[in-house]
């Protein structure tokens, strides 16, 4: 009863009723919610406060910035839902917010795509090199099983396009980055695809912002060859997976194109299947098998094998003498070339 009557008493006032309103459709930052109410920022700020602290509001800093949505979870959350359906339809002020809403939006979708043309020789060479993106990504689906997906976690998500191929199967989702400009690109285009139920955040790939055992997907798409200590990054994405959750990593074979290291900072040309295999059960993950596909590119030497490994966290903890001892009868690997 007290969350409850918290939670009405921080809603009960016009302006808080109009940010219920605009977070619903758009996580913002305090100066385009300014912009939109027309009110200074420290009577934004003490709004925002008194919503998020009733639970209805959920914020997430990225270095000076921090952003504001609409709570997914919880009796805030679900309080915040049904006071929006008893919204006037065709308010007055609610359409002016959100015009100017539509405005930021087309602002923030404009810079994205800036810092996309910018960048997007680079990974148009080399995707160049390798199978077809839609390939791999029908692949991941597979690897991802028939079972319903509650919560995929994408990490290093980039544009947030691995969001985009899971959105269909999944109750919610969550990309994680490192670089704001990226994740400004991934807010775009979630939000140009009404995807409502995906969301990102600044965060580092060794010290996940995520509860143990909370997600049923994690993906690594293209980003471990960036990384100094991938093998902590896949014991991370291990320590999020529920029960009978699975890992998805996507990445190159070893290969010998050295222009990628020094001209696209690629840190490692690939990984072997036992390199990757030996990560998943060093972290308790069984079940792990890899799928290899290949592209020729422009010249047959420039060539490419994206290799799909997949594990599984187990329904039931392995013993400790099991995981200690390595055994590889839990490792399956087939192999298919395309």
């Amino acid at each position: 009863m007290d969350s409850l009557l918290n939670g009405l008493r921080a809603a009960g006032e016009h302006s808080r009723l109009r940010l219920l309103a605009v977070l619903a459709r758009a996580e913002l930052t305090v100066s385009e919610i300014t912009r939109i109410l027309g009110q200074s920022q420290p009577r934004v700020s003490r709004h925002l406060r008194l919503l998020c602290d009733a639970g209805l509001l959920e914020r997430s800093q990225e270095g000076a910035w921090v952003f504001y949505r609409l709570a997914d979870r919880g009796a805030g959350a679900e309080l915040a839902r049904k006071l929006l359906t008893l919204l006037p339809q065709g308010d007055s002020q609610l359409t002016r917010d959100f015009q100017r809403l539509e405005t930021i939006k087309g602002e923030r979708a404009e810079a994205a795509a800036k810092y996309f043309r910018e960048n997007a020789k680079r990974w148009d060479m080399i995707r160049s090199l390798y199978v077809a993106e839609s390939d791999v990504e029908k692949a991941m689906l597979k690897a991802a099983g028939d079972t319903p997906i509650e919560g995929l976690l994408d990490l290093g998500t980039g544009t947030g396009r691995i969001l985009q191929v899971f959105s269909d199967r999944i109750q919610y989702g969550l990309g994680i980055d490192l670089s704001r400009e990226m994740l400004a690109v991934a807010r775009a285009n979630l939000e140009r695809a009404n995807l409502r139920h995906c969301q990102v955040r600044l965060g580092d790939i060794y010290n996940l912002p995520v509860p143990m055992r909370s997600m049923d997907i994690v993906t690594i798409h293209q980003v471990l060859h960036f990384l100094d200590e991938p093998a902590a990054a896949v014991a991370e994405a291990g320590r999020v997976l529920r029960p009978g959750g699975r890992l998805l990593i996507v990445d190159f074979s070893p290969h010998q194109l050295e222009f990628l290291r020094t001209q696209y900072a690629h840190r490692r040309l690939g990984f072997s299947d036992q390199e990757v295999m030996a990560w998943c059960r060093a972290t308790g993950l069984v079940d792990a098998t890899v799928r290899h596909l290949t592209a020729s590119g422009k010249r047959g030497s420039d060539k490419l094998t994206v290799s799909l490994w997949s594990a599984t966290q187990p329904r039931k903890a392995l013993s400790r003498r099991h995981r200690s001892t390595g055994r590889k009868d839990d490792a399956t690997t087939t192999h298919t070339a395309s």
